[in-house]
């Protein structure tokens, strides 16, 4: 409703020093020319709402000005009170603030909504951590934080995925947790990078200030980068027939295997089954391990590997055993 969307245009700008119209419109689900038209709404009402024009332009409230409008919708508290990911909170070392913060939050709001919010809690639990955890270790995870929130550059060192060891003076912008991982994101003459925390071999926080870009939005970065990451993974698919035996269990591995396909049954009970892997020896692993429950199709040449390896291992066991 449009009621609802000017509140939230009052609200965004209340929050946020300046917001462009394209931001407003990407935040609204709208296009650029219906904000135009919700912020000539806005004017006509009375609210002191104003565009700066040019590059660092964007729409904003006359300074001082502050809405009344609290009311919060059940969902919306709802959101609220949804429990973060309680390892995360320890890694930033948040766990006590958050729940000090949790119990003012629920102090704020009615009485008749208090129950629906400690709920919550009761009934959606967020428990990113996985089921073999290997906690990674951060000796410089303070560090980080610090020159993140204080806007000064970092020097460190740095462990490539080869091993080699670089130095870095970096603009540290934010922090990613991806599972249990975290990822320094970083910039260095103006070309934007992500570093796996658990690598950073040194670090320290120099006093040289620096300035974030305006226009840097780290969900919206880290989303494209992740799938520029996925888009540029290697691919390597098989065509296989699967005993049903086996159906329930391909996914459950512990081994990185993508199901691209499932088809109807043969008539002798197996299953047509499309696998994508990321490289070779990953599929032929992975193929080795369910034995004679797995029929290759294609590629050819993954059925002989697979058949010459399989071959290998009945000659080396029985010359063990006659030995």
């Amino acid at each position: 409703m449009r009621a609802d969307r000017l509140i939230t245009i009052i609200l965004l700008l209340q929050n946020n020093e300046k917001l462009t119209t394209k931001a407003l419109a990407n935040e609204l689900e709208v296009t650029e020319r219906t904000i135009h038209r919700d912020m000539e709404a806005l004017s006509r009402t009375g609210i002191p709402v104003f565009a700066k024009r040019g590059k660092n332009g964007g729409w904003s409230l006359l300074e001082g000005y502050r809405t009344n409008i609290t009311g919060l919708k059940d969902n919306e508290i709802k959101s609220l009170f949804i429990s973060p990911s309680i390892h995360v909170l320890n890694d930033l070392g948040l766990t006590t603030e958050w729940s000090k913060a949790r119990q003012k939050l629920i102090a704020s709001i009615p009485s008749f909504l208090q129950k629906n919010a400690n709920d919550v809690w009761n009934r959606i639990h967020v428990d990113t951590s996985t089921w073999r955890q290997s906690t990674e270790k951060i000796e410089f995870f303070k560090i980080l934080q610090q020159a993140i929130w204080n806007e000064r550059k970092l020097q460190m060192k740095y462990e490539r995925a080869d091993g080699k060891i670089v130095e870095r003076v970096v603009d540290p912008l934010g922090l990613v947790a991806k599972g249990s991982t975290w990822y320094l994101i970083a910039s260095s003459n103006e070309e934007f990078r992500n570093y796996r925390a658990s690598r950073i071999e040194s670090a320290l926080m120099t006093a040289e200030k620096f300035s974030r870009p305006e226009d840097f939005n780290l969900s919206q970065y880290w989303d494209n980068s992740k799938q520029k990451f996925i888009k540029s993974l290697p691919r390597y698919e098989v065509n296989v027939e699967i005993s049903p035996s086996i159906a329930q269990r391909i996914g459950f591995t512990g081994r990185f295997v993508q199901t691209l396909e499932i088809n109807s049954p043969l008539e002798n009970g197996w299953i047509p089954v499309k696998l994508c892997f990321d490289t070779e020896q990953e599929a032929i692993e992975y193929i080795l391990g369910f034995g004679n429950q797995i029929r290759i199709v294609h590629p050819i040449t993954l059925r002989q590997i697979i058949y010459d390896m399989a071959r290998a291992i009945v000659d080396f066991y029985e010359r063990d055993n006659f030995n």
